[in-house]
């Protein structure tokens, strides 16, 4: 098997997961596909290196790393609205209405607590791992995960899902 076939195999086998990593870290489907693509074409780069261990967890680690870039270098320009494309029918009315809070909430939560939420919650990473994509501590993962999670409890956005579940209580 030739390298581009194995680096081909793996793109068929872990597209799916790294797209949402990437649509979670992002929020919007068209930069998920530019963030994934762009660390997609680095991991190809460096695909012969042997440098590349856990392919799956080098490509998160680009998406981190190029988020944060990105964040960064926009956090004061205004950003245009979403386009109509990323809406869905009708009948997904409640399930689209929940992943649109939880979108929201994380939204809000710093890039690195978004990262961590992601890596740690969305894709079912174990702390060390995340702490090895993040490059830190996992000490840090933990503070970081606690912060996120206590302003997500205290999110606007999630004010109707913690009353669902309070009632359920």
């Amino acid at each position: 098997m030739t390298s581009y076939e194995a680096f081909e195999d793996f793109v068929t086998a872990s597209a799916d997961r790294l797209m949402r990593t990437a649509f979670l870290l992002t929020g919007n489907r068209h930069a998920a596909e530019d963030l994934l693509q762009g660390a997609l074409e680095r991991t190809y780069e460096q695909w012969d290196s042997k440098k590349i261990l856990a392919p799956e967890a080098y490509v998160r680690r680009a998406m981190v790393n190029a988020s944060l870039r990105s964040w960064r270098s926009r956090r004061f320009r205004e950003e245009p609205l979403e386009a109509s494309a990323d809406r869905a029918s009708a009948d997904d009315g409640p399930d689209l209405a929940l992943r649109d809070q939880v979108l929201r909430a994380l939204r809000e939560l710093p890039q690195r607590q978004r990262a961590v939420v992601v890596l740690r919650y969305f894709d079912d990473l174990p702390e060390a791992t995340v702490a090895d994509i993040l490059g830190c501590s996992v000490g840090s993962v933990k503070t970081h995960a606690s912060r996120a999670l206590a302003r997500l409890r205290l999110s606007e956005h999630l004010g109707d899902v913690r009353m669902r579940s309070d009632r359920g209580r």
